[in-house]
């Protein structure tokens, strides 16, 4: 039910825009009902804050000597609103612990698996019956992922054989009645593409099509997702600079154009994630859904690895999980929230390769947040959700801009929270509220802290590259009022 009113909310939202909103680039007039926009993106958040989200997964690896038990990590688990996890195998332990939790698990073939599930349908047959079958339906198992990135391991053996391996396992989970039930796919990185700037332009490589075509026509025929792992950390670590920063971690720039489709992109998930979709269309495959296997940020990494802080890996999770929320999706697949796994639920100190392989937790071995980014679920049930210790509350808070930042960074943060459509900002456009007194920095605080309240109220989200700041000072004035909540 929770679910049908979210969907229901969203679709009002969507279908009334056109009528009640119209936004202009160059003199940034938006007219409209402010109070019924503000109030249902309100409405909305509120109500996403207080489930499980569908379409927010994490990835549960174990290349580790510390984990918790896996009962431990479930109760974990149901502390928050994640609603997908993924695992790198099929780990009975794991999977018995999330009997009845309703939480959504992709299980996964290893690579060394592939050879014999490929050649041998009884092989695949037995690999269903020893993790599936024991588990399902008590264990919610949604997806079989075959593999991980084989396509650009350079492994020309498996990548031959992944797609027979899909196809067995697919004919077994249909021979046990559960082909409809348990989707089929495999697992890509980013370098299955040869093109990825501008989104439209993507392009898968022409070396993998003779696999990949009829890969996907597979997917298109099971109605299986397209699963890939997006990284804009790597994007950045390859271009360290502050406004690459600001582009991967959702926070106010200037956006960039594509000049072929003219769509505005304001955050590299975005565009990565148009990047697939152009070359799903360009094979003809426009209508395979997209589904996110992987991305995150390390909180940690080695001297050579730009950006990788606490500070950046809170701001880009954060960031992500409240435009998830939001349902506002891409640019080419707007209204709706690709499924997404964030890697990982916790640092996984044996993973080889630079420091920043072993610092994708969002949570610490001790079942503690290795940092908060909205995940509590606020309606649990659970009387004592392994979170970080509690600090006393705090007062209401607002954000406002700093006094000594320059107009045209101001102006670059009201573009971009007045242009999201989620944001509502005829307060202080002409005849509203919050107009006067007509100065870019009154109108960019009214908006940032429209933007800080609606998302979650956590520190980074009254960040913007350093131009705002927090003040228990309510600064309403008037007729003006600013929203305001504890934190």
């Amino acid at each position: 039910m929770i679910y049908f009113l979210l969907s229901t909310l969203v679709l009002a939202f969507i279908f009334m825009l056109p009528f009640i909103r119209t936004y202009s680039r160059t003199t940034m007039a938006i007219h409209s009902n402010s109070s019924f926009l503000l109030h249902l993106s309100l409405i909305i958040n509120a109500l996403y804050i207080g489930v499980s989200q569908p379409f927010i997964g994490v990835n549960y690896g174990q290349v580790a000597d510390n984990l918790p038990a896996p009962e431990a990590s479930a109760e974990l688990l149901k502390s928050t609103t994640v609603g997908k996890v993924r695992l790198y195998g099929a780990d009975p332990a794991i999977i018995k612990a999330l009997a009845n939790s309703g939480i959504g698990i992709v299980i996964g073939v290893a690579n060394g698996d592939i050879p014999s599930l490929a050649s041998d349908p009884d092989s695949a047959t037995q690999w269903v019956n020893a993790n599936v079958m024991p588990h399902y339906p008590e264990s919610n198992i949604t997806m079989i992922a075959v593999g991980n990135e084989i396509m650009s391991s350079g492994e020309d053996g498996l990548v031959s054989q992944l797609l027979p391996a899909m196809q067995n396992v697919q004919n077994a989970l249909n021979s046990a009645s559960l082909g409809g039930k348990i989707k089929v796919s495999t697992v890509h990185s980013m370098a299955v593409l040869t093109q990825s700037e501008p989104p439209s332009a993507g392009s898968f490589d022409p070396g993998l099509m003779d696999i990949l075509q009829p890969l996907v026509a597979f997917l298109k025929n099971n109605e299986s997702p397209f699963a890939i792992n997006p990284y804009p950390f790597f994007a950045y670590r390859s271009d360290p600079r502050p406004e690459t920063l600001a582009f991967c971690l959702f926070r106010p720039n200037s956006g960039r154009v594509d000049q072929f489709s003219g769509k505005v992109y304001s955050n590299m998930f975005d565009a990565q994630v148009d990047a697939v979709h152009s070359a799903l269309s360009r094979m003809g495959f426009e209508e395979v859904e997209i589904v996110i296997a992987e991305t995150g940020w390390p909180s940690r990494g080695d001297r050579n690895e730009a950006g990788a802080t606490v500070e950046n890996a809170r701001a880009y999770n954060g960031n992500l999980i409240a435009h998830l929320r939001s349902m506002v999706g891409t640019p080419s697949m707007p209204a709706k929230s690709v499924d997404t796994f964030i890697f990982a639920l916790y640092d996984e100190d044996l993973k080889p390769g630079p420091q920043s392989e072993r610092a994708f937790g969002l949570f610490k071995t001790d079942l503690t947040m290795a940092y908060d980014v909205g995940l509590h679920n606020s309606a649990s049930t659970h009387k004592n959700p392994p979170t970080s210790p509690v600090t006393p509350e705090r007062e209401t808070q607002w954000c406002i801009s700093k006094v000594e930042v320059g107009e045209a960074e101001l102006q670059r943060n009201i573009d971009y929270i007045c242009g999201s459509q989620v944001i509502d900002c005829g307060p202080i456009q002409s005849g509203g509220a919050c107009y006067e007194p007509n100065t870019v920095l009154s109108h960019a605080a009214f908006a940032m802290n429209l933007y800080y309240q609606n998302f979650g109220r956590n520190p980074w989200n009254c960040d913007f590259s350093q131009t705002a700041m927090l003040t228990s000072q309510n600064p309403s004035y008037s007729d003006c009022v600013y929203p305001g909540g504890s934190i």
